[in-house]
């Protein structure tokens, strides 16, 4: 009778390792996930933001360039 009662509690002792070690692998793989999309979203955001600062300097050169022209305009108006 104490063998089986045993048998039985390290039966149960092992079906609850391998729960947690399940569990815990599930965290493990979910936490993966999120680490891998939080860094596609990083990256995505770095790129736009870049796309963004190629828009906006050329948006400055470009006005640069209409103020160039004007003062050159200016400049050989006086003359």
């Amino acid at each position: 009778m104490s063998a089986d009662i045993n048998n039985v509690l390290d039966s149960m002792e092992n079906a609850l390792r391998l729960q947690i070690q399940a569990n815990a692998e599930r965290r493990s793989a979910k936490a993966e996930q999120e680490e891998k999309e939080f860094k596609e979203k990083l990256t995505r955001a770095y790129t736009s933001k870049m796309e963004l600062e190629g828009k906006v300097s050329g948006v400055k050169g470009a006005q640069d360039a209409v103020r160039r022209d004007q003062l050159m305009t200016l400049m050989m108006a006086g003359f």
